[in-house]
């Protein structure tokens, strides 16, 4: 008899082509997911590497410029005085000499332009004035910006009507601007020149009210404040600083 030809049955078995061809197509689409999900880890990961340098440079750069906007302001403080003295020079020579009690309040008011730490021989201010002032200044001597403008805000809240409140929303302004807030810088300038127009904060607040207005892209705006600081207060060391930067601006 011939020998029949023996015929196996694939069908059960579990590496049958048949489940070979119906797995490898998933197994592949799995692949290709793993893969895709892989790749956007990786795009994460170097976004988030880019945002981290990002977010320093950007740090450093606001400390930079935090920090020349307050070394301009000391350059400006130490101009005031070296001028106060030599006119407080001058009038002691030409002057009799007065007791604190007869002290008039213009001299008052030029003892506190002196320096941030104002004589205590002035009676324009009393004492807790005078120290909650010295206390508030200590924070922007000391760098300390964030504690200097809560001390300044609670100053000129506790201490509206003092000699001292243009200069503690001068300080403000400064402050304000310093860490970009320009609403807020705007406001504190203007209070000092609107409500304390006899300060000799005035010209000071006006010139960099002026610097702001042209930082925010205000040219003609930026040109009155600083034009009316040279018309009003020609030997103010702000109109000096205010001549200089229109001269500047018009190259």
């Amino acid at each position: 008899m011939a020998q029949q030809p023996i015929v196996e049955d694939l069908s059960s078995s579990s590496d049958s082509f048949y489940q070979q061809t119906q797995t490898q197509p998933t197994s592949g689409g799995s692949l290709v997911l793993f893969n895709q999900v892989q790749e956007h880890q990786r795009e994460i990961q170097q976004l988030r590497g880019q945002l981290e340098e990002l977010r320093h440079e950007f740090e450093q750069v606001s400390r930079q410029s935090q920090q020349r906007y307050i070394d301009l302001d000391d350059r400006l403080a130490r101009l005031e005085r070296d001028d106060a003295s030599a006119t407080a020079e001058e009038e002691a020579d030409t002057a009799p000499p007065a007791s604190e009690s007869s002290l008039e309040p213009e001299a008052a008011e030029e003892v506190d332009q002196v320096g941030p730490a104002a004589q205590s021989g002035s009676n324009s201010v009393s004492e807790e004035v005078q120290k909650a002032y010295e206390n508030a200044f200590s924070h922007v001597q000391a760098r300390r910006f964030d504690e200097a403008v809560t001390a300044f805000e609670s100053f000129v809240d506790q201490y509206p009507d003092s000699s001292l409140t243009p200069n503690g929303y001068y300080w403000l302004g400064e402050l304000y601007a310093a860490n970009d807030a320009l609403a807020h810088a705007e406001e504190a300038f203007d209070r000092v020149i609107n409500e304390h127009s006899d300060s000799r904060k005035v010209p000071d607040a006006l010139y960099k009210l002026g610097l702001l207005k042209a930082r925010q892209g205000e040219t003609d705006d930026s040109r009155e404040l600083l034009t009316r600081v040279t018309e009003e207060y020609p030997q103010s060391s702000a109109a000096g600083l205010a001549s200089d930067f229109l001269r500047q601006s018009a190259n």
